[in-house]
């Protein structure tokens, strides 16, 4: 038998399908979690936003542990964990999710000095960076204790957080950072923390990084 004969008698395979396939346009995930937030029905997104996606994510990315997906994209996304297991909407949801977090971790490890947060824009054109920091903040509570090194406002550490904790309010929309250290901010940390941003989230990837691989405490 000839090696033409071998490959016709064979049986022809299903290209296999790559989390590519499954996900929905980034665009379309800001859309439908913008329409899930609003649902009577369904469990809500903490995540309301791309940019308040994007600030969770990098958080996963740069954080002091990994974390399995159902741990971080469930609550963002306001999905069960069953929905990983079904080719739905929510699972297209999911997989574009995990494409984010995948480019994010990919620009960092390959290009820190590219990464740019999705930041918002005010009508007058300036940076708003509070929903994105609001997301970051997000999955940082998920994990509290992990974060505690970086939370210690005397470590030296802390200020790493600073540009992140200046834009984040608790849930009654108070300021997440102490009356104290605001009252010691300076107007010109005030207007250009968000541009400090993706340096600090490099920065805190690379302190975290002997946790993250068992080299540290």
């Amino acid at each position: 038998m000839t090696a033409g004969k071998r490959r016709k008698a064979g049986k022809a395979t299903k290209p296999v399908k790559t989390m590519a396939d499954y996900a929905m346009s980034f665009d379309r995930l800001g859309l439908w979690m913008a329409e899930r937030a609003k649902s009577t029905s369904l469990r809500h997104p903490q995540a309301t936003s791309l940019s308040m996606l994007d600030g969770a994510v990098a958080a996963v990315v740069a954080g002091p542990a990994s974390m399995n997906p159902e741990e971080w994209v469930c609550p963002l996304l306001g999905v069960d964990p069953d929905a990983f297991n079904h080719d739905t909407e929510e699972f297209s949801a999911i997989a574009a999710t995990l494409i984010r977090h995948n480019a994010i971790s990919n620009t960092l490890s390959t290009k820190p000095e590219s990464f740019e947060p999705l930041f918002l824009r005010r009508p007058d054109g300036e940076v708003d960076a509070r929903s994105w920091c609001m997301g970051f903040y997000a999955v940082m509570k998920l994990r509290l204790l992990a974060w505690s090194r970086v939370l210690n406002p005397n470590a030296i550490e802390h200020q790493l957080l600073l540009p992140i904790l200046f834009h984040c309010v608790d849930p009654a929309g108070r300021p997440v950072l102490d009356s104290q250290w605001r009252g010691l901010s300076t107007p010109s940390f005030d207007r250009d923390a968000w541009r400090d941003i993706p340096t600090v989230v490099e920065a805190m990837r690379q302190f975290w990084m002997p946790n993250r691989f068992g080299r540290g405490a």
